[in-house]
């Protein structure tokens, strides 16, 4: 599909993928994104009608938040680059393959964009992983990761681009065989970390504002890849893990109980 007719001159199209649908943007013409809009993504009432809208000019392309309210993530894909734009802002794509993750309500959006002569190439020589997981400076600990991991899952088991809907804290808890109570606190934990490194929207509360959180936690972490599919594993394990020591307090309280039956029975 084609936002406009090919402009003159040797500038190639960007290219806008979703679900599998691709989209060539030429240079000169304007490409928007919302529920309305050369990309429709859905009639997901919290998506503003108008979006994001994507034009070349200054010899780069860019994408612009013309919503009020949502912001985007607009990331690299090999996880070494991104950014954060709010309403009313702009940002050159100038890396080849980039991403642009969103949230509207309960659901996630992922948009792939493939820029033709980008300006820059991403090096990852600074990227290290020793001992806890090991991103740049950000250091996570085995129950940090598993709380991204518990929220991300099905983001990360997705098949390309689209949509997903980001699990409650209740329901994530479940998943690794936590206490919902144990389950915030090691959210709350991961949040305050990456908000002390300048990690924007991980400021929640109660109500829509905690949905919001958990859902810029999974936009981040999967953008600046913290968490991959590789890690899914941790998951099942922590369940089995957690399900073993229930069941040994369980066999533990019953022997307990008898033991106590029985010592009751012969002071008699």
């Amino acid at each position: 599909m084609s936002a406009q007719p090919s402009s003159p001159g040797d500038i190639p199209p960007l290219e806008v993928e979703f679900c599998g649908e691709i989209y060539r943007v030429d240079p000169g013409s304007t490409f928007t994104i919302g529920r309305v809009g050369d990309l429709a993504i859905d009639d997901n009432p919290f998506l503003h009608r108008n979006f994001l809208v994507i034009e070349y000019h200054n010899n780069m392309w860019w994408v612009r938040n013309v919503g009020s309210r949502i912001a985007v993530t607009v990331a690299e894909n090999a996880g070494m680059l991104q950014s954060w734009i709010g309403p009313g802002t702009q940002l050159p794509l100038v890396v080849s393959d980039m991403s642009l993750v969103f949230t509207a309500g309960p659901t996630t959006y992922e948009i792939d964009v493939t820029v033709p002569d980008n300006v820059y190439e991403i090096s990852d020589r600074n990227r290290t992983s020793v001992g806890e997981t090991t991103v740049g400076q950000i250091v996570l600990s085995p129950a940090q990761k598993l709380v991204i991991l518990a929220l991300a899952e099905q983001w990360l088991k997705r098949v390309g681009t689209g949509s997903v809907d980001i699990p409650r804290s209740e329901e994530a808890a479940e998943r690794i065989g936590w206490t919902r109570s144990r389950f915030n606190r090691k959210l709350d934990y991961v949040c305050d970390k990456l908000d002390q490194l300048g990690v924007k929207g991980l400021r929640g509360g109660q109500g829509a504002h905690a949905t919001y959180r958990r859902a810029r936690l999974v936009e981040y972490a999967v953008a600046a890849q913290l968490v991959s599919i590789d890690d899914l594993p941790m998951l099942d394990e922590e369940l089995k893990a957690n399900q073993r020591a229930r069941e040994l307090a369980r066999i533990q309280r019953a022997e307990r109980a008898a033991e106590k039956k029985r010592n009751a029975a012969l002071r008699k």
